[in-house]
């Protein structure tokens, strides 16, 4: 096997975000539940025989140390010395919009790399590598939407109906590590009892909790607000997914959406059955 291409890195929606708590290191503790959608980005993985480790950006430039390369060099040290990869990524989900772009990425690459590389890692052994990168790449590894809690480690895999979604990200974007730091920030939302998520559940499993974040993000970010009311102008009830400045809301099927303000990113959406590369490791 030299290569692998088109593989995808699907993107995540919140479909709430509660913050139930905080660590004494610092570490915020959550309950979410974290759905996968078809919006996507794409890498190409080529085996190198020299033992190097090389991006090409194939659209969107991104940072020249990003998760993707951490994620290869995570992996490498199980290598063969002479085993590198040459990376290509088409990057497609917009940064700083709390959709985990980069940490699907570096999940993907993780999958890849195990088998361009024959390692055969378990799943257990690469969701503990990708935990090291970013508290979300466990659950891309996972394959499946998911309960989440800790701080991003506690994976347990649900079923969703099927529905379609209208995702919006203003041309703002968020970080993460600013809406964590506002003295603001709702920290201590009581743990819920969740209940009723299966797949003949019914949207209405799609309207639980709320976005703790969301009353701090809309404050650094008032594009957060003109999404959600944009969404609202058309009859559709939105809030903030993740930690960034994209808002959501599930979509009627008869509706159509207006013409977005320019420099906004907008996508109907659905949600996926499993992630493609489910079953890649076990």
């Amino acid at each position: 096997m030299r290569a692998l291409y088109e593989l995808p890195a699907p993107a995540k929606i919140n479909l709430f975000l509660h913050i139930t708590g905080q660590r004494d290191d610092g570490y915020h503790l959550l309950q979410s539940v974290f759905m996968l959608v078809d919006w996507c980005d794409t890498l190409h993985v080529e085996l190198r025989s020299d033992g190097q480790l090389s991006r090409e950006d194939l659209t969107t430039p991104l940072p020249a140390d990003d998760l993707i390369l951490r994620a290869a060099r995570a992996l490498q040290p199980f290598a063969a010395p002479d085993q590198g990869a040459h990376i290509g990524v088409a990057k497609r989900i917009p940064a700083q919009a709390g959709m985990g772009g980069g940490s699907s990425d570096a999940a993907t690459c993780l999958l890849a790399l195990n088998r361009l590389w024959g390692l055969n890692l378990p799943l257990s052994r690469l969701s503990q590598i990708g935990l090291g990168l970013g508290a979300d790449v466990p659950f891309f590894l996972s394959g499946h939407h998911a309960k989440v809690e800790g701080i991003g480690e506690q994976i347990a895999p649900l079923a969703l109906p099927s529905a379609r979604f209208a995702v919006v990200k203003p041309h703002e974007g968020l970080e993460t590590r600013l809406i964590f730091a506002a003295p603001d920030l709702q920290r201590a939302t009581p743990t819920a009892i969740i209940s009723g998520f299966a797949a003949d559940s019914g949207l209405e499993v799609f309207d639980f909790g709320h976005n703790d974040l969301q009353p701090v993000a809309q404050r650094l970010c008032p594009a957060v607000t003109d999404a959600i009311q944009w969404l609202g102008d058309q009859g559709m009830e939105a809030r903030m997914t993740g930690s960034g400045s994209a808002v959501f809301a599930v979509m009627p099927h008869e509706t159509k959406l207006a013409q977005a303000p320019e420099g906004w990113q907008v996508r109907e959406c659905s949600n996926l059955a499993v992630h493609p590369l489910c079953g890649w490791a076990t």
